[in-house]
């Protein structure tokens, strides 16, 4: 018998019974629309969203048709003064600023305050103040909540001086906030992916849920554990015929049977390279998916000398599996933020926020 969940990781667009009935939603930073398809799932009726990627975009569009799409950097979005007035009376502003500036992958300090540009080749931008102009658009939009997800890598070390900063903008924009560390292989997702996730209510809705957190300071009291069982690979793995996304490179390749079940390439490396590709262990959930469009890292097949197939990537990040892209679907699952994760966030500040704030 497999394992009941709140939401499935083995879905369809063409399926899923979209409610639209818990409120409305915008997203930032949308990429292929990961967060969209989450609050989608949860009942929300997501308006659409702001992309600097036109090959991102295009994506979005394609498998969303959004109302509203915002093809441009949010420096200048947050600078619009045309916006539909649907804009102004959010629900959720929802966003995921560019985080390769805190990834522990990454080469954090060194890259701060530098401007970065992506593979596609859209404009170059400061990543690490992204966060800030997504804090300036919640401030002109006034959304009843504001819902921004980051790397784990933000609470590590000097970027714990972001969060602090993060927490005084919101502030100053009329917002509580509050930070949650999540685990999305706690959350019905094949994979263990951990997150941050800043949840923010509107000061003037706040009143009734508010409690004391610490000596002085009061917080909008808010539950965000999550307990589901773990997704081992072999549940969501294909057969012994499955087709791999990306050929296995001869560095791999020369490796694999001296790799242990579950251990990283790196053991079997003489200089210890090829750390970041690792053997799964079918008993166990997979590691973070990486956004690769080449198999350089992540995780290789247990038993069969090859890379993850496409419907394995796919579930393992809870996308659908009629996810129409014509851009590298690992690249894009790696991207983005697990539907599932997100639905089970969206519906937790449902029930407990918003469903008792429009009763009021």
């Amino acid at each position: 018998m497999k394992n009941k969940h709140k939401f499935p990781y083995n879905w369809t667009l063409k399926d899923a019974n979209f409610t639209k009935d818990k409120g409305t939603v915008f997203s930032c930073f949308a990429c292929g629309g990961g967060s969209t398809m989450g609050y989608k799932l949860a009942g929300f009726d997501v308006l659409g969203c702001n992309e600097i990627d036109p090959k991102m975009m295009e994506v979005y569009k394609e498998n969303h048709k959004p109302k509203y799409a915002f093809l441009e950097s949010i420096t200048t979005f947050k600078e619009r003064k045309d916006l539909p007035k649907e804009l102004y009376s959010l629900d959720i502003l929802d966003g995921s600023p560019p985080c390769s500036s805190f990834s522990m992958a990454g080469n954090r300090e060194k890259d701060w305050g530098k401007e970065k540009i992506f593979r596609e080749g859209q404009k170059k931008q400061v990543l690490d103040t992204l966060f800030f102009d997504f804090i300036d658009l919640a401030k002109e939009l006034q959304p009843k909540v504001v819902i921004a997800e980051n790397v784990k890598g933000l609470l590590i070390g000097s970027a714990k001086k972001y969060v602090v900063e993060i927490y005084k903008q919101f502030d100053k924009a009329g917002y509580y906030c509050q930070h949650f560390l999540l685990d999305a292989s706690k959350m019905g997702v094949p994979q263990k992916r951990q997150r941050v996730f800043f949840i923010c209510l509107r000061k003037d809705l706040a009143q009734p849920f508010l409690v004391n957190n610490g000596l002085f300071d009061m917080i909008p009291k808010i539950e965000m554990v999550f307990n589901e069982k773990e997704i081992p690979f072999k549940e969501i793995e294909c057969g012994n015929n499955a087709i791999p996304m990306y050929k296995t490179p001869p560095s791999y390749a020369v490796l694999y049977d001296k790799v242990k079940i579950g251990k990283n390439f790196s053991t079997a490396h003489k200089k210890g390279c090829l750390f970041s590709g690792y053997k799964a262990n079918p008993n166990s959930v997979l590691n973070t998916v990486l956004p690769n469009d080449k198999s350089r890292s992540g995780a290789f097949h247990y038993s069969q000398q090859r890379t993850l197939t496409k419907k394995e990537i796919i579930k393992a990040t809870t996308f659908p599996l009629d996810y129409n892209s014509k851009i590298s679907i690992s690249y894009m699952c790696g991207m983005s933020v697990p539907p599932v994760m997100t639905a089970n966030v969206a519906t937790n500040v449902f029930e407990q926020w918003l469903s008792k704030i429009n009763k009021i």
